[in-house]
């Protein structure tokens, strides 16, 4: 059996040889445990191998199409989650809260340690917008939303998609704790991707977004685009992103 492992939420092209190291570590603890981990990471539908008729749950019903089928150069992460000889691979706890969950294990949870906005396991996300349009915000030492409301308010905000924690649930969540819902924007641009969604804001095609800490740190390293912008505000701390398998991995492997 092919077994197949990814990391594709920090996988930015300039980071390759970073994932790819990170990779080889986690790799090698896979393999002294007895799993057939494979030699490299998958980073398009092309790679995963084929489930002919799609992917199937316990009970028959197709629940993700086969690979086979999709743009080859593009990474389908749905199918890639639910996909049945996955080992190893990073989500977001937006799709195993709507689903996800019931058809994979947790066996880790990334490390936001040395981030801003992060604090071991847990992070939060950054509201961005472009500077002289809000007051530049720290992050709060108690872990607690700060949200620059009136800052907000009629404004246009991008989001990278809607099963996101980071990008949409957590801001949706915390605004609820003040009393206000999404509606406090102008309205509401669907990006697919927290890169996507920084240059939207950079560029005036938005206004603000919510980026995760980890990914904001990233934009201001290797995306001009981040230069142009501040935090305005951060989403509550929440658990950051989780390592899954369709394996009951141990525990220990990823402590």
């Amino acid at each position: 059996m092919t077994l197949v492992a990814a990391l594709p939420m920090y996988d930015w092209p300039e980071r390759r040889v970073e994932v790819d190291a990170q990779w080889t570590m986690l790799r090698d603890r896979l393999r002294s445990a007895g799993f057939n981990a494979p030699d490299v990471l998958v980073r398009r539908n092309a790679d995963l191998p084929a489930v002919p008729g799609g992917i199937r749950d316990a009970a028959g019903n197709v629940i993700a199409p086969d690979p086979a089928t999709l743009p080859p150069d593009e990474l389908d992460r749905a199918t890639l989650w639910l996909h049945p000889d996955l080992l190893f691979a990073q989500t977001c706890w937006g799709p195993l809260e709507l689903g996800l969950q019931a058809h994979v294990h947790v066996v880790g949870q990334d490390d936001y340690s040395g981030v801003e906005g992060g604090d071991g396991e847990f992070y939060s996300s950054a509201l961005v917008m472009r500077r002289g349009e809000a007051m530049p915000v720290v992050v709060p030492p108690d872990g607690e939303a700060t949200l620059p409301l009136n800052a907000m308010r009629n404004k246009r905000f991008a989001f990278n998609s809607h099963d996101s924690m980071s990008g949409y649930i957590a801001l949706q969540r915390d605004l609820a704790g003040q009393g206000e819902t999404l509606d406090i924007f102008a309205s509401h641009a669907e990006t697919a991707g927290h890169r996507h969604s920084i240059e939207a804001v950079a560029t005036g095609r938005a206004d603000i977004a919510a980026i995760d800490c980890k990914s904001w740190e990233l934009a201001q390293r290797y995306d001009e685009a981040a230069s142009a912008l501040i935090v305005a505000g951060w989403t509550g701390k929440r658990k950051g992103l989780p390592f899954v398998s369709k394996f009951d991995l141990p525990a220990h492997l990823f402590a």
